[in-house]
């Protein structure tokens, strides 16, 4: 027979489950709104953590154009899209690259790796403009530096032949139409980035676990998806740049303006409409 004792702790051993949606709504996280960032904080200059957040945004940035740009170029040397990963292998390389590294990079530095994530966030007060300046020239020279090595590997002519997987607005679109195309496909990064690193969602969601960068990178493939075909999906300013530096033909710097203005625009309105419209600050009653 059991004995008395072993039956208490039999019974207290384990937490009384709820059903996903009900009870558990009960041990929600407490929650409580983060004070704005300054526009310029002294003190970060003075900490290593500052400059340890730069170095992982150049290291992730550096690592997203060398494994992305290299299956762009593979893509292109194969004498057909059906022998090698094609388009969709484009669009999960970039998507995969960047769920691994903002799991890797998002307690150093938030994993940004892009600098309209960056400018998104700063326009949010989710970081100074000291930082958000400093991450944005990380970002980049981790871009050239990782398209760099992709030619390397790839010798000149073979890097030229393919245009070094710079973005351009490809034939029978307009200008206009990339413009368009980076826009609304920076607004769904930026948008997908403020609603999976919400804390206010986090801690109302609590009994729904997400992890942030799944859906983050899982949004960078289905722009790329659906914009590869026009231009050849920036969304990342320093990504684009990157690649056109290294590449350095007219070709690559014609468009060039499209790949920052696009992303900054597309930047700005998801920062304005999560918010405004998703998070209604502006418009919180006062005591």
């Amino acid at each position: 027979m059991e004995r008395e004792e072993d039956v208490k702790v039999g019974a207290n051993k384990f937490s009384e489950r709820h059903a996903l949606g009900t009870g558990a709504q009960s041990d929600k996280l407490e929650y409580k709104e983060a004070p704005p960032a300054p526009l310029f904080e002294a003190g970060e200059l003075k900490s290593w953590s500052f400059y340890r957040a730069g170095i992982a945004e150049f290291v992730a940035t550096f690592l997203f154009l060398y494994i992305t740009i290299l299956t762009v170029m593979g893509v292109n040397r194969s004498p057909s899209k059906c022998s090698s990963v094609g388009i969709q292998g484009i669009a999960w390389s970039f998507g995969g690259m960047i769920f691994a590294l903002v799991y890797c990079t998002a307690g150093i530095s938030g994993g940004h790796i892009n600098p309209a994530v960056t400018f998104g966030l700063f326009l949010a007060r989710k970081l100074s403009l000291t930082r958000a300046l400093f991450y944005i020239v990380m970002q980049c020279l981790g871009a050239i530096c990782g398209a760099g090595v992709v030619k390397g590997f790839e010798g000149n002519a073979r890097f030229e032949m393919y245009k070094g997987g710079a973005n351009i607005v490809s034939h029978g679109y307009t200008k206009g139409d990339g413009l368009g195309a980076e826009i609304v496909g920076t607004f769904v990064l930026v948008y997908t980035v403020f609603s999976a690193t919400d804390a206010k969602r986090k801690a109302r969601d609590s009994h729904v676990p997400i992890l942030a960068p799944l859906p983050i990178g899982f949004a960078v493939f289905l722009v790329h998806l659906a914009t590869i075909p026009i231009t050849g999906t920036g969304i990342n300013p320093a990504r684009s740049l990157g690649a056109a530096i290294v590449f350095n033909r007219d070709l690559a710097w014609n468009d060039q303006w499209i790949f920052w203005v696009g992303p900054f625009i597309g930047a700005a309105l998801a920062a304005v409409y999560h918010q405004i419209v998703i998070r209604a600050i502006p418009f919180k009653s006062r005591p």
